[in-house]
């Protein structure tokens, strides 16, 4: 298993999944679903010459044994001799990274929601880097090469005990909806990978972390006992998860960055509302007051004391009388004056 260093944490990320919130599991059921589905069509059209694929296997074979690592022959023999590992080991290669990808995501999901969106971002990172590999480099797996070189198809096999036919492990009938030489890099592998890393750094049992290690050993035991893949396509799958691991922190910032240059509708009653100008233009003197305006208490306190002087200037030259006729014969404000200024 990789460094775990170098797996996205999400945790300076901010983002609704940092803070605590759950992502919306419609919006990610609908992500997933399109990813995937861009990822198993482009997968089919991403087949390449036969002829190419071959090469391309036996190219890698020659490199194995070059290097003493061609560790398929023997795991290909022993399945293929003892029906009890053969059969159970076809059966997990045709399902598990059915079952347990989903079923991981899920629990991150529900259990793990800060950890959920770099997570997720990793493994399709991760996945499209796959289709670029099946894309580039056509690969035929060891099942598929001449006789002569050894190897035996136990999914064909077998294939009496599963619902899967001899062209590959898709259902009976459905062989030519896969591409069979996508086998470099091996993403049966990686998805395992991937699951085990999270389990071993969000799990908290015993159980948890044994799976976290164990599933993708087993997975990559499955792959070559059972002729579907090389020892070097497992490295390659391993490969492809550690650069998803890599691109992650990048991708979410810009996600980030994308998301908040978006224009935001302003809420009613809200903070942009209460922060808008009303004044609409005007402009008022110093001192004036808009009508029906509330003054502060301070405004009230200088409101009175200047009452205070204009009655004491009106004791003066101009007098009483001359205040209320100045006043039009209303109110004077000497009536509202306190009794010594009157």
């Amino acid at each position: 298993m990789p460094d775990t260093a170098t797996v996205p944490d999400d945790a300076t990320v901010p983002d609704d999944a940092t803070a605590g919130r759950r992502p919306r599991w419609w919006t990610e059921l609908l992500l997933i679903a399109v990813v995937y589905a861009a990822y198993s069509g482009g997968r089919l059209l991403a087949r390449g010459d036969v002829t190419t694929a071959v090469d391309h296997g036996l190219a890698i074979l020659r490199a194995e044994k070059t290097l003493a690592l061609n560790l398929e022959h023997p795991l290909n023999r022993l399945f293929s001799s003892t029906p009890a590992l053969g059969i159970p080991a076809d059966f997990v290669y045709a399902s598990l990274h059915y079952l347990v990808t989903p079923a991981v995501l899920i629990w991150l999901f529900r259990r793990r929601p800060a950890r959920y969106r770099a997570a997720r971002t990793w493994l399709m990172i991760s996945t499209l880097l796959g289709l670029v590999g099946f894309t580039l480099t056509p690969t035929c797996p060891p099942r598929l090469l001449d006789a002569t070189h050894g190897f035996v198809d136990t999914m064909a096999q077998f294939s009496s005990y599963g619902w899967w036919g001899g062209e590959a492990s898709a259902p009976r009938g459905l062989g030519g909806m896969t591409n069979q030489y996508a086998a470099m890099p091996s993403l049966h592998v990686g998805w395992a990978l991937w699951c085990g890393v999270i389990l071993w750094r969000h799990g908290r049992t015993a159980p948890a972390k044994a799976f976290a290690v164990g599933y993708p050993l087993l997975t990559t035991v499955v792959v070559m006992g059972t002729a579907n893949h090389y020892f070097l396509d497992a490295v390659a799958g391993a490969a492809v998860m550690g650069a998803g691991a890599l691109l992650t922190r990048p991708a979410l910032r810009v996600l980030d960055r994308v998301s908040a240059v978006r224009p935001r509708r302003a809420k009613p009653g809200g903070a942009e509302a209460n922060s808008r100008d009303v004044s609409d233009g005007c402009e008022t003197s110093a001192g004036e007051r808009i009508p029906g305006q509330r003054a502060s208490s301070a405004g009230a306190a200088e409101a009175e004391s200047a009452a205070v002087s204009a009655a004491a200037v009106g004791a003066g030259p101009l007098g009483p009388g001359r205040l209320r006729a100045a006043d039009g014969g209303g109110s004077s404000a000497d009536d509202s004056a306190p009794a010594a200024a009157r």
